[in-house]
């Protein structure tokens, strides 16, 4: 049998349809205790170092995220990462096996095929972006790198935890969901499409910044089904956010925004189209596989009984479509 990777989970030989619910449901109760945790610990360290914290508290429960203080980022941003250990002992408790299907077909994560994506990703990032610093701005405005006593700790912080944020949410939405939805439904455009709109919704922006994070879930999805794997669509997201929460360390972007605009939504179209355009064209030239083939079992032999595949009679894998 061949499958693509939004049928992995039907390459579990103990898979059962109701397995991806109760997944989620376990994955719940670990995230929640881990946030809970997490939260304490922060409370903590606002009562016993008040002056590293300021206002943290008051911020906290009043739901005033300021994602420009350090320690309210380091919060917030961590408290997203914890989807990822909460969705692999989630997975780990209920199957499918290895718990490396949720990353590729291989039943790991690729690291030399992940490698090989950022390149795609930081020159196109850099292409965009610094194109559009040339961009004529409206009157009044000007844009200026800032350093303020928080920059480096930002920039730290960015670079340590946004990885583990955005490779969190890729293993829920396009790998676990994906997946999921993939079991119950063949074609790849239910486990491609269906985990979008709870993807953006987790995000608080308008219609426009709403449609922006949509159009990223589709490419990001749809690379990870036409590349066998999450590492495409890891990268992609890596890099974005790591590049916009360190340009917002420096004051060039606002780490608070609520709104998009149509030059955001188009910046975002051009800027997937040519990553996912680099990043298949490396893959047909690498010959990476985007299936899994797995061998059927072999039959079971009574006592005496001929073996078949002397005979030349064993069943041999075919080659059935990607929707297998």
């Amino acid at each position: 049998m061949i499958y693509a990777y939004h049928r992995l989970a039907r390459s579990f030989p103990k898979y059962a349809w109701w397995k991806p619910l109760l997944t989620a449901l376990i994955g719940a109760a670990i995230y929640l205790a881990l946030s809970i945790a997490w939260g304490i610990v922060f409370v903590a360290l606002a009562f016993l170092l008040p002056d590293a914290f300021p206002d943290f508290l008051a911020r906290l429960t009043s739901l005033d995220l300021d994602l420009a203080d350090p320690a309210t980022f380091a919060f917030a941003i961590g408290s997203i990462a914890l989807m990822l250990p909460a969705v692999f002992l989630a997975t780990l408790i209920m199957g499918p096996r290895p718990v490396g299907l949720l990353s590729s077909v291989a039943g790991r994560l690729r690291w030399r095929w992940l490698a090989r994506c950022i390149v795609p990703a930081l020159g196109v990032y850099i292409v965009v972006f610094g194109l559009s610093f040339f961009l004529p701005l409206p009157a009044g405005e000007a844009v200026a790198p800032a350093v303020t006593s928080t920059t480096v700790i930002l920039v730290v912080l960015a670079l340590v935890l946004t990885p583990l944020q955005a490779t969190a949410e890729e293993y829920v939405f396009r790998g676990y969901l994906a997946q999921a939805i993939g079991g119950w439904l063949r074609h790849p455009a239910f486990a491609i499409l269906l985990p979008v709109p709870l993807f953006t919704i987790g995000h608080d922006y308008d219609v426009w910044g709403l449609a922006d994070v949509a159009i990223f879930a589709v490419f990001a999805g749809w690379l990870t089904w036409r590349t066998g794997g999450l590492e495409a669509a890891i990268v992609a997201h890596v890099v974005n956010n790591t590049t916009l929460f360190v340009l917002g360390a420096f004051g060039l972007a606002d780490l608070n925004a609520d709104s998009g605009s149509a030059l955001a939504l188009g910046t975002t179209l051009v800027i997937m189209v040519a990553y996912s355009a680099l990043v298949l064209r490396e893959a047909k030239r690498t010959g990476l596989m985007p299936v899994r083939e797995v061998a059927p079992p072999q039959p079971v032999l009574a006592a005496g009984a001929p073996d078949p595949r002397a005979e030349g009679t064993f069943p041999t894998v075919g080659s059935p479509t990607l929707g297998a």
